[in-house]
C-alpha cells in the first residue's frame, strides 16, 4: 500500500491526548508502538507493527480502536478513532465480504468508529471500497463518486487497471476528510506522480 509503512497498523484518536491514549492502549493489553504522535487539531495517534492478537484475552488493533471510541469523558465530545492496515486484503475465500469476520492476519483495512460504534468499514483499492459496512455506511459515497472509485462510473478502472490498487487514492480521501495528520502516513507522493 503505498505511502503507508508496510505491515503497520494505524490507530488515529480524537479525543484522547497522547498520554491518554497511550494510557488506555496500555490497559488494553496492546503490543508495544513503534511511532505516536499528536497534533494541535486534536488527533493523536499510534502505529503498531502488525501483528495477531494471542490468544483469548488478547486485543487485536481493529477491536482496540473501537474500545477505544467507547472512553467517555465527563462533557466532552465522543471520542473518534480511525484504523488503517496497511496489510493486504485478505485473500480468503470470505474475504470479499465486509460483514463475514477477516482472518486475523488480515483486518479490514479502515475502519471508523465513534462512541463505541462501527460507524463505516472497508478494504481499499481495486474497487473494495464498493464494499462498506457500518452504521454510516454512506459516510464517504459523495467523495468515492467523485474520484471514480465506486459506482458506474469508476472511469479511472476502465482506462488503467492498475489504478487505486494500492489504495493511495482512497487514502488521500480518508485524509482529506476526517482532517488526519499526515506525517504518520508519508503522503509526499505516489509512484504515478499523483
Amino acid at each position: 500500500m503505498s505511502g503507508l509503512a508496510v505491515d503497520t497498523y494505524f490507530t488515529f484518536c480524537k479525543g484522547l491526548p497522547l498520554p491518554a491514549l497511550r494510557t488506555a492502549c496500555a490497559e488494553q493489553g496492546a503490543k508495544p508502538f513503534r511511532d505516536s504522535g499528536e497534533q494541535p487539531d486534536g488527533w493523536s495517534w499510534i502505529a503498531h507493527e502488525a501483528y495477531v492478537a494471542e490468544g483469548r484475552g488478547g486485543q487485536d488493533p481493529w477491536r482496540l480502536a473501537r474500545t477505544l471510541s467507547g472512553y467517555r469523558r465527563m462533557g466532552a465530545a465522543p471520542v473518534e478513532t480511525v484504523f488503517l492496515a496497511s496489510t493486504p486484503a485478505c485473500a480468503c475465500p470470505h474475504g470479499r465480504h465486509v460483514r463475514v469476520p477477516h482472518c486475523p492476519e488480515h483486518p479490514i483495512q479502515f475502519a471508523y468508529f465513534k462512541a463505541g460504534w462501527e460507524q463505516l468499514y472497508f478494504n481499499l483499492g481495486s474497487r473494495r471500497e464498493s464494499s462498506r459496512g457500518g452504521t454510516q455506511s454512506d459516510l464517504l459515497t459523495r467523495e468515492l463518486l467523485t474520484a471514480g472509485l465506486v459506482g458506474r462510473d469508476a472511469h479511472g478502472y476502465d482506462e488503467n487497471p492498475d489504478f487505486n490498487a494500492d489504495g493511495h487514492h482512497t487514502i488521500r480521501i480518508l485524509t482529506t476528510h476526517f482532517g488526519l495528520p499526515s506525517p504518520p502516513l508519508h503522503l509526499t507522493g505516489h509512484a504515478d506522480g499523483s
